[in-house]
């Protein structure tokens, strides 16, 4: 007899549209097999053959935390490039490195979480290095040309699955769990959602991750902004993958809900389908969801809901056919690409004629920064490494390049008199932890297996800098970093500062006639032990710490002025380390360059008046620019960075990198960290009235170019703009042409400028090319907040073509047709609370758990919203106002006097119990009406009556 082949299941059929392939998976999985598909890492069903998956690979500029990869500049360099066309290559080379590592190491996973799309709207927060740009349209430019090439090009089968970060209104690391963004309806639609729409609209993106902190109140893992808006952008089936222990934080640290079966409910009915949550132990969430089902807190179709998106993501990687890619990896394309990337990034933002440099120039190369190539928290291990020293070298050769890294030299005293003293490393395999990958870098310990410090007559010398507010590293003579393990022991064995706390950093506090030496991973003093140098027990005070003296050997000044004063050029590198100042879970507090770093400029521009400052960091400094022959930037470029620096200050490459968020000159600039409010508070360059010290969009080149021939058409359809560019230089070069418009005549509030389009082009000397870009009608138009939609004014725009969002070479005005405003009509709608046209003192919350906005006063204080154009009809007799808690709400017209005045007899038993109040008020026509509020009161509507 011939044995029977059982018949492909339906789910095996690749003929089969993809909505029926699931729908059939789906129903053979039982209902605790569905439920643990739920926790990040999915396990097998193998009486399906249903293998193992889970969701989340870091991705952001290379494959990360795997082991070595190939390693592209930060994102917020890749924003820099303003080249979608490199980025969707760049993109295409990671997701060929992620197949490729996946081949030979199955923990590397298929849905990559990247790209980062939250907007670099404030230029202190610590992660300012993950975005691409402070603008909408050019963040999901170049964020659609990234998962594009993430996604690869079969028209089928996809070769990664990308997952937007961070939705939404994320930007601050101060409180990042606990703090509430107050976003407004027009920043909500204008800006904010803005980046994920476009990018999502595109077709390339596989899903989002909620951000940790709370928008309007309520936290993102249970947004309805998920639903509302994320799912309505595209016909796919998106995953929505929880932040790493956001869903225990919406009990542990955000009390949101009380209890973790509450808790995940709601997160999975509001969208969320992958938790990720106690690292690889997916047992606490299946705890929580079977807790939830039990208790009728969920049912079997949420859950279905939640898997059927996961599903769809694993039929489209191709999981089901047998589908699978070879991938690439570190192939000599990836090199190549990696270093026109790092080229492409750089921004030469000052230059009198002292660059490209001469090739017979003698450089001096100085500066913290200057013979590093950093890696940040998203980035992979190195396979090829360029600092900036050995770019000059390559460059112009060692005979013409000097060298000063700028460092303090010091030795630390102890009380007893004897020194602090590093002995001697054995021989050792690689010591960079996590060069092995790792799925959770967090959790890497120190190195153990080298002797810990130990004190003697002479010591040990160290190279000691001041990272900016006294954060220190300390570094023995061999390149080891002074790190703290887990035992607690001082041992010079760290290449670099780095992990999720970083264990490399000190600060010397003043502490009777000396100072102490405190470990900032660990909060405590060292002390000096028989068994070697390690910090204080952890219940022990001050006391126990040892009482150092500081034994300045030479003053990193020094260095650099002995450099300078011999060379044609100085070339200060400075910047930041990615693990220090300014990183995911820690803010800047200041535009500033660190004082450490500013002693090595004075000193080299004393030393030698030709010094330029290339400033090497992940965010923006305000620096005193005056005087200075040339100043550039770029972002922490990745395994080429130093060779592109080189090739870009010997001129072989012109610079054509244009800032993708704008430099301000000074801290006072800054609005609060907290306050999101773009449009009210004049922020980006969108809104700012200030003089910035360089401005969105700005970069130079070594070539000069003339634009020409502007021509608009407008009509029914698309603006047209078209113009012509020459390169009047005598180098190759690129140019980026950018197009912005402005509303001559708004009624409300809108941007001083706004990126509409851009393009960068490659022009040989006396070269032209004609530039056309189309523009929707839908550019133009702005969230009327008055009638709750899109609103396109009617009245002259003007068009402004040219080199940045202040160098405008062409202008024209274009008049559009489009709908008037209208009054708004209260009578019938009453007022939505957050809807106002103006507020100060108020933030918004949420008005319940699950959906809608409410307005309270900052910290019980009062506070007042406006609301402009009311049209009351024929009239109205009275008001009605739904509150919550206690507090009084006064009722104005036309900034007058109250006219009504309401407060609850009692405050309400909890935030989300509103009552609704009323009073006598009388008006007819058209008025502005403002609204006072006082007290911890949640005002969610105001109603008229008669």
């Amino acid at each position: 007899m011939t044995a029977h082949t059982p018949p492909t299941p339906p789910f095996r059929d690749p003929r089969l549209p993809l909505g029926e392939r699931v729908d059939d998976l789906l129903s053979r999985l039982t209902l605790d097999e569905k439920t643990a598909f739920l926790h990040q890492f999915a396990p097998a069903v193998e009486r399906l053959g249903v293998a193992a998956f889970r969701t989340g690979q870091e991705a952001l500029h290379g494959v990360a935390w795997m082991g070595p990869a190939t390693v592209f500049p930060q994102a917020v360099g890749i924003g820099a490039t303003w080249n979608e066309d490199l980025v969707r290559r760049i993109g295409e080379a990671v997701s060929q490195e992620v197949r490729a590592m996946r081949a030979r190491d199955e923990r590397v996973g298929l849905n990559v979480w990247s790209p980062t799309v939250n907007l670099l709207r404030h230029p202190l927060w610590g992660r300012n290095e993950e975005g691409y740009s402070e603008d909408p349209k050019l963040t999901s430019a170049i964020a659609t040309a990234y998962t594009r090439g993430l996604r690869g090009g079969h028209p089928e089968y996809w070769r990664t699955a990308p997952v937007l970060k961070h939705w939404l209104a994320h930007n601050n690391e101060t409180c990042r769990d606990t703090s509430s963004s107050s976003v407004r309806p027009r920043v909500l639609h204008e800006y904010d959602l803005r980046a994920f729409r476009e990018t999502v609209e595109a077709g390339a993106v596989a899903g989002v991750m909620p951000a940790y902190n709370l928008v309007n109140g309520r936290p993102n893992h249970v947004s309805p902004y998920l639903r509302e808006q994320l799912r309505t952008w595209t016909d796919e089936e998106l995953l929505v993958c929880s932040d790493a222990g956001a869903p225990s934080n919406l009990v542990d640290s955000e009390h949101y809900f009380d209890s973790h079966e509450e808790a995940t409910a709601a997160a999975l009915r509001a969208g969320v389908d992958s938790f990720t949550d106690h690292g690889t132990d997916s047992s606490r969430i299946v705890a929580r969801v079977r807790g939830a089902l039990e208790q009728g807190l969920l049912s079997e179709a949420d859950v279905d809901a939640a898997v059927r998106r996961q599903l769809s993501v694993r039929f489209r990687l191709g999981e089901f056919d047998g589908h699978d890619e070879p991938g690439a990896f570190d192939t000599p394309e990836h090199r190549a690409l990696a270093l026109e990337a790092a080229e492409q990034a750089v921004v030469l933002l000052r230059n009198d004629g002292v660059l490209p440099l001469a090739p017979d120039t003698r450089v001096a190369v100085v500066g913290l920064l200057a013979d590093e190539c950093k890696l940040d928290w998203y980035s992979g291990s190195l396979l090829h490494r360029s600092t900036p020293l050995e770019g000059l070298y390559e460059r112009f050769g060692a005979q013409s390049v000097s060298f000063a890294e700028g460092v303090d030299r010091v030795r630390l005293r102890t009380a007893a008199g004897t020194f602090l003293h590093v002995l001697p490393a054995p021989d050792s395999p690689d010591g960079t932890p996590g060069a092995e990958g790792a799925l959770d870098p967090a959790l890497i310990a120190g190195r153990t297996d080298l002797p810990p410090l130990t004190t003697d007559t002479a010591g040990s010398e160290l190279a000691l800098v001041d990272w900016g507010e006294g954060v220190l590293t300390l570094r023995a003579l061999d390149g080891r970093y002074l790190s703290v393990a887990e035992d607690g022991f001082v041992r010079a064995s760290a290449d670099q500062p780095g992990g999720w706390v970083v264990r490399e950093t000190f600060r010397l506090e003043p502490h009777g006639s000396g100072h102490l030496l405190r470990h900032l991973g660990t909060g405590r003093p060292v002390r000096v032990a028989a068994d070697g140098v390690k910090v204080a027990a952890e219940d022990a005070d001050d006391a126990d710490g040892e009482v150092f003296e500081l034994v300045v050997a030479e003053r990193g000044e020094e260095a650099v002025t002995r450099a300078a004063a011999g060379a044609d050029v100085v070339v200060v590198v400075a910047g930041n380390d990615p693990h220090i100042n300014g990183r995911e879970t820690e803010d800047r507090t200041t535009l500033r360059l660190p004082e450490h770093q500013e002693r090595l400029l004075r000193a080299a521009r004393a030393a030698n008046p030709r010094t330029v400052l290339a400033l090497v960091s992940a965010y923006p400094y305000a620096v005193d620019a005056d005087g200075l022959p040339a100043v550039l930037w770029t972002a922490h470029g990745g395994q080429a960075a130093g060779t592109a620096l080189a090739r870009v200050l010997a001129g072989d490459v012109s610079p054509a990198g244009r800032l993708p968020q704008t430099w301000y000159a000074d801290d006072a600039d800054l609005p609060g960290l907290l306050d999101y409010d773009v449009i009210g508070s004049r922020q980006t360059y969108l809104y700012f009235e200030g003089t910035p010290l360089f401005p969105f969009g700005h970069g130079l080149s070594y070539a000069s170019f003339d634009y020409a021939d502007l021509a608009v058409r407008a009509g029914d359809g698309p603006v047209s703009v078209s113009f012509t560019v020459t390169n009047t230089g005598d180098v190759t070069a690129d140019e980026v042409v950018q197009l912005y418009a402005r509303a001559e005549e708004p009624s409300v509030p809108r941007p001083r400028r706004e990126l509409l389009a851009h393009r960068r082009l490659t022009l040989a000397p006396g070269e032209r090319a004609g530039v056309c870009f189309e523009v929707p009608l839908s550019a133009f138009a702005f969230w009327d907040v008055a009638h709750g939609r899109w609103r396109r004014e009617p009245g002259p725009y003007a068009l402004l073509v040219g080199a940045s969002s202040e160098d405008v070479r062409l202008s024209a005005t274009v008049v559009l047709d489009g709908e008037p405003a209208a009054p708004r009509p209260v009578r019938e709608r009453g007022l939505d609370a957050a809807g106002f046209d103006e507020q100060s003192g108020t933030e918004i919350v949420d008005r319940a758990r699950t959906a809608g906005d409410a307005v309270t006063p900052v910290a019980g204080g009062p506070g007042e919203l406006l609301y402009r154009a009311c049209d009351f009809g024929a009239g109205v007799t009275g008001v009605a106002v739904a509150v919550a808690g206690e507090g009084t709400v006064e009722i104005a017209l036309d900034g007058g006097p109250a006219s009504a005045v309401l407060s609850p007899q009692a405050p309400t038993p909890g935030p989300y119990d509103y009552v609704e109040l009323g009073a006598a008020l009388t008006a007819e026509g058209v008025h502005d009406l403002t609204v006072r509020l006082r007290g911890s009161l949640r005002l969610a509507h105001v109603g008229f009556t008669g």
